[in-house]
């Protein structure tokens, strides 16, 4: 949708807390339902907290029950990378943002069959939310047309 060049920076490290770093750049996981959008619900998108490059709509959110925001796909293909994880002794499918390379989490063919059966396990930790009503402001305004029904900020 956007053709801006999302990378990761030397500044935009810097300015990640603990958590996001060890999520983002260690692979590692926060836990379930101790998280910031587990349970979040307001119109808007996900971004990813190094790079800023969109990654998932809230319209394509649901609860997964397992404690962690899950969505049936991502806000555009090419905003994703996916690569086989074999740690912890199994074989999962690894997502990471397609700019900065930032772990973000995994994807499993257990989500909602009538949207792809896809569930997008991500981390809050890897996620910046951007609300509908400043998704002009921030940079995001061609995102605006997934929410036509939402009248915020509609300028």
């Amino acid at each position: 949708m956007t053709t801006n060049d999302y990378r990761k920076t030397p500044e935009a490290l810097g300015r990640l807390t603990d958590t996001q770093f060890q999520v983002t750049q260690k692979d590692a996981t926060e836990p379930p339902f101790r998280n910031r959008y587990w349970d979040h619900h307001e119109d808007g998108i996900y971004v990813d907290v190094v790079s800023g490059q969109p990654l998932f709509s809230s319209r394509d959110k649901y609860d997964s029950g397992t404690g962690w925001p899950s969505f049936t796909k991502p806000i555009d293909t090419d905003a994703v990378t996916e690569k086989t994880d074999r740690s912890f002794f199994t074989k999962r499918t690894e997502v990471r943002s397609a700019g900065a390379d930032s772990h973000l989490g995994h994807v499993f063919d257990d989500g909602p069959r009538d949207a792809g059966g896809l569930r997008y396990c991500m981390n809050s930790a890897a996620l910046r939310f951007v609300p509908v009503a400043e998704l002009e402001q921030q940079g995001y305004g061609a995102y605006r047309e997934l929410f036509p029904e939402s009248t915020e900020d509609a300028e």
